[in-house]
């Protein structure tokens, strides 16, 4: 049976100039923001940029599918990542599997 509970997220990081994004993905956000947030295990760009809060998140996806979606979404420019906030999950597939090329 294929695993169907992946889940794109991006995290807002106050504690920098420009409150950047982070883009990452899950099985389980909440767990994951927590550690972003207050654990060891938290990526090192979010720990230099604490404190972060669940900015958006989309899914639930195949696990390839939402590793390809983290690597188009990393990609976008700041401004198309606040773009991207307001859509849903078809919308996000369709901009970035259909309009970003076919790389993974």
């Amino acid at each position: 049976m294929a695993d169907h509970r992946w889940y794109l997220y991006m995290l807002r990081c106050h504690g920098a100039p420009g409150a950047p994004f982070y883009v990452g993905v899950t099985t389980d956000i909440g767990r994951r923001v927590a550690e972003h947030s207050e654990g060891p295990r938290g990526a090192r760009y979010t720990r230099a940029r604490r404190p972060v809060s669940l900015a958006a998140s989309w899914g639930p996806f195949d696990k390839v599918t939402a590793h390809r979606l983290e690597h188009r979404m990393k990609r976008l420019t700041r401004a198309e990542k606040v773009r991207a906030l307001d859509l849903t999950a078809d919308a996000l597939v369709a901009l970035l599997l259909c309009c970003h090329g076919t790389d993974a």
